[in-house]
């Protein structure tokens, strides 16, 4: 049961949508993952030559049948150019999880309870760069009047909110990496507090352009050294990582009151259980090299969902493939303790990419798809571990696995981290 207060409305998820490097379609994606197949791929949609970071995770183009984008068949071509490419690809996502929950309230009293919070960590990146290309070629006067609508984050959530005429909360988160997982833990505790019965939520990102990439290698955050092989390149906790691959996509679920959901018949993939938030007070891109930020975060979520330990089998984790993949595990280790041993924890993120804003709600679905098939999708590229631990790591392939609960984790810039709980439908 999610508590919050006094408050005892449980909180289910009944439709997921995605749109990942791996391709759009939740059993698709999926299939694909536990295949252990990589979305990274060489960049060609600009011109790498000036940057040490080459590789990348875009959402591969083609038909909807195919798996692939094409915007046509989801947005009118008029409307597209309203949309920086992060609002197009939440609204892809949101698409195929409200189709999937089978919630299109026709009435009043439904659009009213039927909220929307779908986030994202940088927002319209791509539309800001190009924007800011024609006032330097000094053609300020030609911008689109779409210009600042395109690259507002909540227009995510407003967009969607108006295709489906839901009029109950309208909110955005904004954390970084961590904006995922805020996203469904805030949207559930609105259904919990009785402010929404349903909540269409996740998150959305599109940051492979030049700006993109060259923000994050003038930082030092990307992986340089797989530019010949990028399948490669991701590699959580691996001893020869040396930073995260930049993917893109969106992640959405439609969050629902427990009896709301009963009533209509609606299927139910999972429960949310638990929620956790914490801030490392420490500095704006390291996590600390105790990982407490993390640990008090699990801990909270845990506490939420009245769970100790060893009930929980497996951790989907933030595992960027960066030095900080070792911090998260000794969070992980000091959080379970004697129950570490028979927990299953993997990176997703070493076949797709960091997602940044969407990463937490894609791995959301990850996790939650992990206890409905009773299995640990894989790290791919775990060659040699960096370190050892009692914890299995799930290396280079998907683990047939008693799952009851998931925990997923999602750390960001700022020292801003977030924990969620998933156990299987009530």
């Amino acid at each position: 049961m999610f508590q919050h207060g006094s408050s005892s409305r449980r909180v289910v998820v009944t439709g997921m949508g995605i749109a990942s490097p791996l391709g759009l379609g939740v059993e698709r994606v999926w299939k694909r993952l536990l295949n252990a197949e990589s979305g990274i791929t060489a960049i060609q949609s600009f011109d790498t030559k000036d940057l040490p970071a080459k590789v990348a995770g875009p959402v591969p183009a083609g038909t909807r049948s195919e798996g692939g984008l094409d915007l046509n068949e989801w947005i009118p071509i008029k409307d597209q150019k309203k949309m920086d490419r992060f609002i197009q690809l939440a609204l892809v996502a949101a698409s195929e999880a409200v189709e999937d929950s089978g919630w299109m309230p026709e009435d009043e009293d439904g659009r009213c309870a039927t909220g929307v919070m779908i986030g994202s960590g940088i927002g319209g990146l791509d539309t800001i760069y190009e924007t800011s290309e024609t006032v330097r070629a000094g053609k300020v006067r030609r911008l689109s009047p779409f210009f600042i609508p395109s690259a507002l984050i909540n227009l995510a959530s407003g967009h969607v909110s108006i295709k489906y005429g839901f009029k109950g909360p309208n909110h955005a988160v904004v954390t970084a990496c961590a904006t995922g997982v805020h996203a469904i833990g805030d949207a559930s505790r609105l259904i919990a507090l009785g402010d929404a019965d349903v909540m269409v939520a996740g998150g959305a990102e599109a940051t492979i352009n030049e700006i993109g990439i060259g923000g994050f290698c003038a930082a030092r955050a990307l992986s340089t050294g797989f530019n010949e092989t990028p399948a490669q390149a991701s590699r959580p906790w691996d001893e020869n990582r040396d930073g995260f691959v930049m993917g893109e996509g969106a992640g959405v679920l439609v969050l629902e009151e427990y009896e709301h959901a009963k009533k209509r018949g609606a299927k139910i993939y999972a429960e949310v259980i638990g929620y956790g938030m914490s801030g490392d007070a420490y500095h704006i891109t390291a996590p600390p090299d105790n990982g407490d930020g993390a640990y008090r975060a699990m801990k909270a979520a845990m506490r939420s969902a009245r769970l100790e330990p060893e009930q929980v089998q497996y951790v989907n984790a933030h595992g960027t493939s960066t030095f900080a993949d070792d911090v998260e595990l000794g969070a992980v280790e000091r959080m379970f303790g004697d129950a570490a041993r028979s927990v299953a924890m993997s990176s997703t993120k070493s076949a797709i990419g960091h997602l940044l804003g969407a990463a937490g709600a894609v791995e959301g679905i990850f996790s939650i798809l992990s206890i409905r098939d009773q299995v640990a999708p894989p790290t791919l590229n775990l060659d040699k571990p960096s370190r050892a631990s009692v914890i299995d790591r799930v290396a280079k392939e998907a683990q047939p696995r008693r799952i009851e609960v998931a925990l997923s984790n999602s750390f960001g810039f700022g020292g801003t981290n977030a924990s969620i709980l998933f156990r299987g439908a009530p």
